[in-house]
């Protein structure tokens, strides 16, 4: 009678995988990377100016970053999906626009010009997203004359002349008002700053936690696929563009508040700033991958990046070849990464 050995398996145990490796893994590196470009800039320009890191002077960049990080965020998810928006920042001179012609030249109550400029910039960019889904146009020529028509629209609408809000109580404190500085007065972060918050934390939520989220993450991965499971494509992404265009309304309604008027021939240059700052928080051009995180830190990389050389006394122009720099150096690290990934 012969005897059985049993087999014994021998199982290697996993090695757990450190904090930093996982944290690489999960794409976070870019957004790393960002924070800690954002902190050396915080340093240099302290140690460079003792004006920078007054408590007037970081407030001011948080006021900066509060336009600037909403029309970044309407950008990011555009550009999740793959697509592209120019028109971001006329768009939000056209909303601030739409804003004075209902509270001021129509005398309505404040509600209503809020709701007139957000349904107004949903309506754009539902436009945007139907000549983008439907008539097959590029997104960077679709939203590109989207542009044009909004900037002529702009200063048609107003006569060329800013529309003031001084007749509406209560417009100016919708950004400059603190609300938590009324309850924690050694803190007086503006509205807007707070509004920004509260619009990358829906924003976040919808890309993460729901069907429209999950979409616009598909689309920029692989549209074609997407639409032979049966996806009625189009109409997600039509849906992107008119939240996105949405959210431009809340930063017309920001930028407005701030200045008191709507400035028919303000906003020109925002887009750039904005797709800079997706680009450098580690959204990828090409779609399927991004954060609102990463699009936040570079908003405020960009709002420091502007305010340290306005108190080291640079020259607009300088600014903005530094501008110009930085958004090839952002467009170029991003090809890098799609190589890499």
């Amino acid at each position: 009678m012969s005897s059985v050995t049993p087999t014994i398996t021998t199982v290697t145990p996993t090695r757990p995988k450190s904090l930093l490796s996982r944290l690489i893994e999960m794409g976070t590196h870019q957004r790393l990377l960002a924070f800690a470009s954002l902190i050396v800039l915080l340093i240099g320009f302290s140690l460079v100016s003792p004006n920078f890191m007054q408590t007037s002077n970081m407030i001011a960049i948080l006021q900066a970053t509060s336009v600037n990080g909403v029309l970044a965020i309407a950008a990011t998810l555009v550009i999740i999906t793959g697509g592209i928006d120019l028109s971001v920042g006329t768009l939000m001179t056209f909303t601030a626009v739409m804003a004075g012609v209902v509270l001021t030249y129509a005398g309505m109550p404040l509600p209503l010009g809020v709701a007139a400029a957000i349904a107004t910039g949903a309506i754009c960019g539902l436009c945007s997203g139907t000549f983008v889904a439907k008539m097959k146009i590029p997104p960077f020529i679709a939203t590109l004359g989207m542009m044009l028509i909004l900037k002529g629209l702009s200063l048609v609408i107003s006569g060329t002349r800013p529309i003031y809000f001084n007749d509406t109580p209560g417009f100016d404190q919708i950004s400059r008002g603190s609300l938590i500085g009324e309850i924690i007065p050694a803190l007086p972060i503006p509205n807007g700053v707070l509004i920004l918050f509260l619009v990358a934390a829906a924003a976040s939520y919808i890309l993460g936690r729901t069907v429209l989220g999950r979409y616009a993450f598909a689309l920029g991965s692989n549209e074609e696929a997407v639409r032979l499971s049966g996806v009625n494509t189009d109409r997600w992404k039509m849906a992107i563009y008119a939240l996105a265009g949405g959210i431009c309304g809340i930063g017309g309604l920001l930028i407005a508040s701030r200045l008191n008027s709507a400035q028919p021939a303000l906003g020109l240059g925002y887009e750039l700033e904005a797709i800079a700052a997706v680009v450098i928080g580690g959204t990828s051009l090409s779609g399927g991958r991004g954060t609102i995180l990463g699009t936040l830190i570079g908003a405020l990389i960009m709002a420091v990046l502007t305010n340290g050389l306005r108190v080291l006394s640079v020259a607009q122009e300088w600014q903005t070849v530094v501008t110009g720099a930085i958004i090839i150096l952002a467009v170029y690290a991003d090809m890098m990464r799609r190589k890499k990934g």
